[in-house]
């Protein structure tokens, strides 16, 4: 190998830079042809004397002499020659690249089957030499470009230097190249990067740059805990989107009560629509700019979960959606929309109930609505009633709307049975109730409660009872019937001077209309005792006939409410350009109910959780019964605290549980 030293080295030493690298790959190629033909030569020697005697085959010896004699002596110089090239092109200048592709294919072939040669010799090196280069130029980068344009060059250089690998680097050194690259770029500007005034991560969320957010994500994706900030930044933005929602409703409704023109819940409409297109909108960036990832859905659903509990003008979030369902399903809601629009629009308030903590209040609002779509047949379409029930179904279990789907099917037995009715009626000449009567037979446990009062009925209309319970007496023995009047409607006729009219008017307005047939005046007590009502429903009830938009009765005074001392009397010169009208009587305001009835319920439902978890427990702390007892009725709606404290307290006077004697914290079940 005395060779090496007098040809090989002086013609390496005397030249430099790209023309030494040349030199270098030819010499290496010649030596491993000459080492290839000598292991042919002495063949016999390499397979039996060699083998024999434990030596190191010939061809490691060949290697292993330009390793010692030439790579030791140039490595150093060789690879500055191929970091300074690599520098080269990254300032955009063309070099050789096969070149240096053989260059560093002789690092890896030194090495005989082990890396250590090109990670020691080379690679070590050129990674440093990479961070220092990005370093320089993120520097500059920072100071002078807005936030996509840093992006946009950050991409770019990590696109060449993956380029770079798979045309000369080996490619055991991608990840640890890229990561270099991506450290000085992004992880040590990652907070001014997304901070940047006119065009950080706020700005592009503010101004829908949505290819800028798949870059941010692509990249901030590859960085550790890179994403974290940025899905901060998104569930602020969200946050604050919708926070802003509230408030434009809020003002809405605060310049609407200053008008007093109360357009009902239009303004509701439009909040709850608002939120839709919202959620409509980020959950689009949640799956295409930031690839479906997690982090963001948390992010979305807890900016969401903020907003969406605040509730607009004295209204929970719970009542509005119910509200907003109800204006979709029944007639004449003030949305027009295609059965197609319907479905989705239906699929997108159930995916906002998720957010809602107060599940059960918005259920027994919703049961609210749904009962008087139903009663009053108001309901568009049944398809869609029963559509949202399976989704309401499959998003919050079956207990949640088994009373709405026992509402629906009753209604269709209740046409069936009033169709028996009357084929019994042309069956029975004798059963004959002297007017048309259709009856609705509910069951009282899928229905909201509602008052019932023995209110006089005008003998015309006992008549109608007595047949109909005759009837049903036949088809079932051992029910009640509990009559609701006050969902009652009755079709009159009004015989006025001008014309005769037909009257549409709930049970209890016909009630005290008929009272006028046997008497030309009547005072406000008169009427009261003839009927047997309470104050407030006959203060409703008069308002509706003689003070509001048909004057069916006039009262005296004559003023626009009404008193105890009030006397009215049968207005026969009533008119109105329509000969078919319907007297509304407003309804008393449910809410107030609705949320008494949703406490009580909650009570209930907080003892039995309690129960069932002391129950399997046997002894627990107070924190943890809570924390177990919040767990399980969670997803219904949030216990308040003091609500179960005060559930304990009680379940200890009834003696389903005990306090501790030493440690007042702790409970024990009775059994």
């Amino acid at each position: 190998m005395h060779m090496l030293n007098i040809m090989v080295l002086p013609s390496l030493r005397e030249k430099h830079d790209e023309f030494m690298l040349r030199e270098l790959v030819k010499r290496w190629a010649n030596h491993k042809v000459m080492v290839r033909w000598l292991s042919r030569f002495f063949h016999y020697l390499d397979r039996y004397f060699i083998a024999r005697r434990s030596l190191p085959p010939l061809n490691e010896v060949g290697l292993a002499c330009f390793r010692n004699q030439v790579y030791q002596e140039l490595n150093v110089k060789v690879r500055d020659a191929v970091i300074s090239l690599i520098d080269q092109e990254r300032e955009g200048e063309q070099i050789d690249r096969a070149l240096l592709k053989n260059v560093l294919d002789i690092f890896v072939e030194i090495g005989m089957g082990q890396m250590d040669y090109y990670e020691n010799d080379f690679e070590a090196a050129m990674l440093k030499d990479t961070a220092a280069y990005y370093s320089r130029k993120a520097s500059n980068w920072i100071l002078d470009d807005s936030c996509p344009d840093y992006m946009l060059k950050a991409e770019e250089c990590l696109m060449r230097e993956k380029d770079r690998v798979s045309h000369y680097l080996h490619s055991s050194s991608e990840p640890k190249l890229l990561e270099k690259v991506q450290h000085e770029e992004l992880s040590v500007y990652a907070n001014q990067l997304l901070e940047k005034e006119h065009s950080g991560c706020h700005a592009l969320l503010r101004d829908d740059k949505v290819e800028d957010l798949s870059r941010m994500f692509r990249l901030f994706s590859k960085i550790p805990r890179g994403l974290d900030p940025v899905s901060g930044i998104f569930k602020q933005h969200v946050t604050a989107e919708g926070t802003a929602l509230v408030k434009q409703a809020e003002d809405a409704a605060s310049s609407k009560k200053a008008d007093k023109k109360d357009v009902v819940g239009l303004q509701e409409q439009v909040f709850v629509r608002k939120v839709i297109e919202l959620h409509d909108k980020y959950l689009a960036y949640v799956n295409n700019c930031f690839q479906n990832h997690t982090l963001f859905h948390k992010a979305l659903k807890e900016a969401f979960e903020v907003f969406c509990n605040k509730g607009v003008a004295g209204s929970s979030s719970a009542e509005l959606l119910a509200t907003f369902c109800d204006n979709i399903l029944k007639k004449g809601g003030s949305e027009k929309l295609s059965d197609e629009a319907i479905e989705e629009t239906l699929e997108k308030v159930v995916k906002l109930l998720a957010y809602i903590s107060d599940k059960d209040l918005f259920a027994e609002f919703y049961r609210k609505k749904l009962a008087r779509r139903l009663l009053f047949d108001k309901s568009a379409n049944d398809d869609h009633e029963r559509s949202i029930l399976t989704k309401l179904k499959q998003q919050c279990g079956g207990q949640f709307t088994s009373k709405m789907e026992g509402m629906v099917t009753d209604l269709t037995l209740a046409r069936e049975n009033q169709t028996s009715f009357e084929e019994y009626l042309s069956n029975n000449p004798n059963a004959n109730p002297g007017i048309d009567l259709t009856v609705t037979v509910l069951t009282t446990g899928f229905w909201p409660s509602y008052k019932s009062f023995d209110l006089n009925l005008p003998a015309e209309m006992v008549k109608c009872v007595e047949v109909f319970r005759e009837f049903y007496q036949i088809k079932t023995k051992h029910r009640k019937l509990t009559w609701i009047y006050s969902l009652g409607t009755c079709n009159l006729v009004g015989k006025f001077e001008p014309k005769t009219m037909e009257l549409i008017v709930t049970t209890y307005q016909a009630s005290a209309l008929l009272l006028f047939n046997s008497s030309d005046r009547l005072s406000y007590s008169e009427i009261m005792t003839q009927l047997n009502l309470t104050d407030d429903d006959v203060v409703r009830l008069l308002h509706s006939l003689s003070c509001a938009k048909y004057k069916i009765l006039n009262k005296e005074p004559n003023t626009k409410t009404i008193s105890p001392t009030d006397h009215f009397e049968f207005n026969s010169k009533f008119t109105d350009k329509m000969r078919r009208i319907k007297i509304p009587l407003p309804p008393v305001d449910e809410k107030k109910k609705v949320i008494e009835d949703v406490d009580k319920d909650r009570r209930y439902a907080i003892d039995a959780s309690i129960v069932r978890i002391m129950k399997s427990r046997k002894v627990l702390g107070h924190q943890q019964l809570v924390m177990e007892c919040v767990e399980q009725l969670g997803r219904m709606f949030k216990p308040d605290f003091r609500a179960i404290k005060k559930r304990i307290e009680d379940l200890i006077t009834r003696d389903y549980l005990e306090r501790d004697k030493e440690n007042p914290n702790l409970f024990r079940y009775l059994a």
